[in-house]
């Protein structure tokens, strides 16, 4: 590859509590930026499952779109997910907050009866077959298990037993890892890292996110 890797960023809204979690989401666009690379957001238009006040944790009564929400993050520079060209990129990624298992999929209800919405699932299966290398962040690799689980992926989400344990129910194979690092399955192109499933704070983040993205270079290169 001749030119530097390009990302496709999806993300689940906006805010740890029902979104994607602003730090990985930004710390991860950082490091794309920082590796001489370039991104472009995508998100499903699609209602949240739920809005949560990020400072007292109830349900707020009230809908917001998950597209509309993500474009915070990505100051209005967004795409309708169903636009996503899968030609145009190399490398596609999935920060974490709890939109990944509640906007994207149902995960936090079912566990590994979830569903995931049928945009992503499209994607991540036209991107695996495609060997698009596939990234994901803290929670957000539940959902490669549920999509991807059958091909035997190695993911991360830290060293959560009970999750882990789950994502081993869905097909997948769980490593556990320091929050510096990335959990690399070389065979099925798919990195991820913990962030705030074991950070605590966003320069523990940064530093998964800077060896997610590196690594992620790598592969598609």
């Amino acid at each position: 590859m001749s030119r530097n890797p390009r990302f496709a960023v999806i993300l689940s809204g906006c805010g740890r509590t029902d979104g994607s979690e602003i730090h990985e989401s930004v710390t991860a666009l950082l490091n794309i930026d920082n590796n001489g690379c370039e991104y472009q957001c995508f998100a499903p238009n699609i209602s949240q499952s739920a809005v949560i006040n990020n400072i007292t944790l109830e349900k707020m009564p009230e809908t917001r779109n998950v597209l509309v929400e993500a474009a915070r993050i990505a100051r209005g520079d967004i795409k309708d997910i169903t636009l996503l060209d899968l030609d145009e990129f190399d490398c596609i990624l999935l920060p974490g907050g709890m939109g990944a298992i509640t906007n994207w999929c149902d995960f936090q209800n079912k566990g590994i009866d979830c569903n995931v919405e049928n945009s992503i699932s499209k994607i991540l299966e036209l991107a695996y077959i495609k060997e698009k290398v596939i990234g994901a962040m803290c929670i957000a690799p539940v959902v490669l298990a549920k999509v991807l689980g059958r091909h035997g992926v190695t993911i991360t989400i830290g060293n959560d037993e009970k999750i882990a344990k789950m994502i081993e129910e869905m097909g997948a194979h769980h490593k556990n890892t320091k929050v510096e690092d990335a959990c690399v399955d070389r065979e099925n192109k798919v990195i991820t890292t913990s962030a705030y499933m074991l950070a605590t704070s966003i320069k523990e983040v940064n530093l998964g996110a800077s060896s997610l993205i590196k690594e992620m270079i790598k592969l598609a290169q």
